[in-house]
């Protein structure tokens, strides 16, 4: 089980796909866990006043990604796992099956080296673990572009940036424990 964790925009799910296509044309089993999945739906946001730091550590399901992690370590079968949809912002769940005979589980997410408790107990059960460091400017400029696709106009897209990713970007390099190997 490998964590490749960096902040927003990093290219962490680019990577993992690329690493994951690679593997399969090796001859390996692999497939990707996103943390994302865990996003809690934004009935749950709005309801405890977070909607506006949507992608903060506390707006995931910390312990239940735990629990999912455990259940891939101690090798269940066929475990179901969510997956986010960016189109439609929001968790789909047991989108996707990890089969019981599957090499690497590649885990990616912004959180999977805090060293702030839940996320903390979750480093002890990766394998390996990865960090993408990229500049801030190359993070703001690729979240920028993100938000563009997504429909909203160049307005929207400075002011979430600066009152919501910048806080997370700053959050994950500041609180993040050593990887095994930082790129």
């Amino acid at each position: 089980m490998v964590a490749i964790a960096a902040p927003p925009g990093s290219g962490k799910t680019t990577i993992v796909e690329q690493l994951r296509a690679a593997l399969g044309a090796a001859g390996e089993s692999a497939i990707v866990v996103p943390m994302d999945g865990f996003h809690f739906d934004d009935i749950v946001l709005n309801a405890r006043g977070h909607r506006a730091r949507k992608g903060a550590p506390y707006t995931f399901d910390a312990l239940g990604f735990e629990v999912l992690l455990r259940r891939i370590k101690a090798q269940e079968p066929d475990i179901a796992i969510p997956v986010f949809d960016r189109t439609l912002e929001l968790s789909r769940a047991a989108a996707d099956i990890i089969p019981a005979n599957t090499k690497f589980i590649l885990v990616e997410g912004n959180y999977l080296l805090l060293k702030d408790e839940p996320w903390a107990r979750m480093k002890g059960l990766f394998d390996f673990s990865i960090y993408m460091s990229v500049p801030v400017d190359e993070l703001e400029r690729r979240l920028t572009k993100r938000i563009l696709e997504h429909g909203h106009d160049a307005a929207y897209a400075k002011m979430w940036i600066a009152s919501n990713d910048m806080l997370n970007i700053n959050y994950v390099i500041e609180h993040s424990v050593a990887a095994d190997l930082t790129i």
